[in-house]
């Protein structure tokens, strides 16, 4: 059929405009114009994703057409809602608020343009909607009155002009406690002779919902995060906490694999430069506890949260997830995986993907090819790599030992799976840390040689780059440390332990400028992080000259973990950098009760750091000798 040809077809219509744009148009037209540019681009991207087209953009008014109700009723939900959210950052006078209508309709197509009473009836509908929100026609209300979660109020009957029949409408209701509810419905009187059948199916069917709702599980309510109470601002990009999967095999043992998967997920995320994700250390907090979504949402600055299960048992798994909206307080979605344990790492990627596609984030071909790639597809040595990382984060001899074993086992497995010599690496450097190596300088040269075997590997893995330039600092290979470590940050932006690494190497170099922000930024991928990230910090904040602030994340550190013996030195060394001497002895004992032996001169002769002088000046002065 030629493009120009008029032809019939039943589709559903989404019309859509401003209210109040004549008045903000009259205030501010330079910045109206501005804001309904940014906000038409964001609408059609939201109606391209749920495959409508956008037909006409006359003035404020959007006109739109789907290839069904529901993905027009979805699409419509989306953009209110994507909308509320962008209003927030405007002040009140200058937000664009619009008014949705749906209809389904027999509309005449010519030249890519839409006609009939359908459109007509879809402008009358909007005309009756809320500002920010969305009324639709019978017909629509047929089609997805069992397929959305959201409730809907019965407005009547309207008529509309140049159409014979009233319409009936009604509103959908966008609020988390309204989903399921139906108000104000009316019902046409039940022909006489129908009534005895009639009221025995009703009977049955009350009976019948009553024992239902007794027994079935029932669905949790969420209360909406508020952004107010948010530590940090909300992210311009989606931001999401992945919470550790619960365990509900009923076996200690495989808290590994629980845990692995979800260390999966976040760094698939990671990889995403779209995508905010909250680091490892800060989800794991929650790991065990029985907390609200928006707390999760509040204490971590974030929009989504994706929680979940798994059943491992053998070679068969069952895991379940769901994301959820925390700003509005309703499910995204929810999902069940019933599959053999081979099939682990298929579960990872489309779990991954529906994550990334329900956050709205389009990924180009090169960064799908990067989020699904986890280095192997070998089952025993992906396997032996999640109980290495189990072990090796425990942080003591013992499992040092036994994490090294594990790495060691899932290279012979797989030789060209690169975080698994990265895993390895790790046990080597916890050797040195530890004082359980026979030869520091062997470990921390096997630790060279590893890292470099991974980023051979791969050459994408920005975390072991990360580890190697920090390595390369502790050497005193300042200028490679930093360049390699900068690496690390451009290949895993969302990586709290990339930003972390950088933040190490510059303030190794006596480059506090530099550290400061990387800390922050880690900090801000993890909110609850570990000790070090905070004494970093301090410590780089110290070496600027800002003594206040030093000992604020100093003592931060320390309330964090009271036996951390760096968070010890450096709070010695920042007191007594500051002139406050009485505090820095006192610090200074606590270093002492912590290590006895302790010993500036064995702790020189080792340290390759460029303000070493300043520093063992000022522990020798706050009497450590």
């Amino acid at each position: 059929m030629a493009d120009n040809a008029i032809h019939r077809k039943l589709t559903a219509i989404l019309s859509m405009d401003v209210k109040g744009y004549s008045k903000l148009m009259g205030d501010d037209d330079e910045s109206t114009v501005n804001t309904i540019t940014a906000y038409r681009t964001i609408i059609s991207e939201l109606i391209k994703k749920h495959h409508g087209r956008v037909v006409d953009t006359p003035g404020d008014n959007i006109l739109t057409e789907f290839s069904s109700a529901l993905n027009a009723v979805n699409g419509a939900i989306e953009i209110q809602r994507t909308l509320d959210i962008e209003n927030s950052n405007l002040p009140d006078d200058r937000r664009m608020v619009f008014r949705i209508g749906i209809n389904v309709g027999d509309i005449l197509h010519s030249d890519n343009c839409i006609y009939g009473d359908g459109v007509n009836v879809a402008a009358r509908i909007e005309s009756l909607a809320d500002p920010g929100g969305i009324c639709i026609s019978r017909g629509v209300f047929e089609q997805v009155k069992r397929k959305i979660r959201q409730g809907f109020e019965y407005l009547g009957e309207h008529k509309v002009k140049n159409i014979s029949e009233p319409v009936r409408i009604y509103r959908i209701l966008l609020a988390s406690e309204d989903e399921g509810k139906l108000i104000g419905e009316s019902f046409q009187p039940i022909a006489k002779s129908k009534i005895p059948v009639t009221i025995a199916v009703a009977v049955i069917l009350m009976c019948s919902a009553a024992i239902l709702w007794m027994f079935y599980p029932k669905a949790q309510e969420i209360e909406p995060a508020s952004k107010e109470k948010m530590e940090y601002p909300l992210p311009e990009k989606p931001s999401i906490a992945v919470l550790p999967f619960s365990n509900m095999s009923g076996d200690p043992d495989q808290e590994y694999f629980c845990d692995g998967l979800t260390e999966e997920i976040i760094t698939a995320l990671s990889k995403v430069p779209e995508v905010f994700v909250i680091a490892r250390n800060s989800v794991f907090t929650y790991k065990g506890k029985a907390v609200k979504v928006n707390q999760v949402a509040e204490e971590l600055g974030i929009r989504y949260v994706l929680e979940g299960s798994v059943r491992k048992d053998g070679d068969k798994l069952r895991i379940t997830a769901q994301l959820i909206d925390a700003i509005y307080g309703h499910h995204l979605w929810a999902e069940r995986y019933n599959r053999d344990l081979k099939e682990i790492f298929a579960v990872q990627d489309e779990l991954t993907k529906k994550i990334i596609t329900a956050m709205q984030v389009e990924l180009t071909e090169g960064e799908q090819a990067r989020v699904a790639s986890r280095g192997t597809n070998n089952l025993e040595a992906y396997l032996k790599y999640l109980q290495a990382q189990s072990e090796l984060i425990k942080l003591n001899i013992e499992n040092n030992e036994l994490g090294r074993q594990l790495a060691q086992e899932a290279i012979e497995f797989d030789p060209q799976f690169a975080m698994a010599y990265r895993a390895l690496a790790t046990a080597h450097l916890m050797d040195v840390i530890f004082g359980t190596s026979k030869s520091p300088k062997e470990s921390i040269g096997m630790r060279i040689k590893l890292l470099k075997q991974a980023i051979e590997l791969d050459n994408s893995y920005g975390e072991a780059y990360g580890a190697l330039g920090f390595t390369y600092s502790i050497i005193g290979k300042h200028d490679e440390a930093i360049e390699t470590a900068d690496q690390g940050v451009a290949l895993a932006p969302n990586s709290a332990e990339t930003h972390l690494m950088l933040g190490h190497t510059f303030r190794f170099a006596n480059k506090p400028e530099g550290a400061i922000p990387e800390y922050e930024k880690a900090i801000r991928l993890n909110p609850i992080p570990p000790a070090v990230y905070y004494t970093g910090l301090g410590m780089s904040y110290c070496l600027a000259g800002h003594f206040d602030e030093a000992i604020k994340l100093c003592e931060k550190a320390i309330r964090k973990e009271p036996n951390d013996f760096i968070a010890r030195l450096a709070m010695t060394a920042v007191y007594s950098m500051s002139g406050q001497e009485k505090e820095a002895r006192s610090a200074a004992k606590e270093v002492l009760r912590l290590n006895p032996r302790y010993s500036i001169e064995k702790a020189e002769k080792r340290a390759k750091i460029k303000y070493k002088d300043k520093w063992f000046d000022a522990l020798r002065k706050a009497g450590l000798s």
